[in-house]
């Protein structure tokens, strides 16, 4: 049996993958804690370059909420893959999936209740 860290270590490079196929980047970095009946993901330095030109440009909040909702529906759309990518590796199934970004700190995270 895989240690907590172990397992942590193998979902983040799943991660990496995951949102390097999916969003066609990877992020610079992320973090991954396993707590209780949760899995919470933060990855740093997620924007791409159109992304961090976009949010800079006039009416911000406006441009922000688009890069958010992008994100987010393809987060959404992708579910299956995340799902089947986390039961994959700890035998254990998604109750839900919770997502956030900053555009400000180019941040995302995940948070998975299991």
């Amino acid at each position: 049996m895989k240690s907590k860290s172990d397992l942590e270590a193998d979902i983040a490079h799943s991660l990496i993958r995951f949102k390097k196929e999916v969003l066609g980047r990877g992020p610079l970095s992320v973090k991954v804690w396993l707590l209780e009946d949760m899995l919470v993901s933060r990855f740093a330095g997620v924007l791409t370059t159109a992304h961090q030109n976009l949010v800079q440009i006039a009416d911000r909040s406006r441009r922000r909420d688009l890069v958010k909702r992008v994100r987010m529906e393809l987060i959404e759309d992708s579910r299956t893959l995340l799902d089947n990518l986390i039961f994959e590796i700890l035998g254990v199934k998604v109750i839900s999936l919770h997502t956030d970004i900053s555009t400000k700190t180019e941040e995302s995270m995940l948070l998975f209740a299991l």
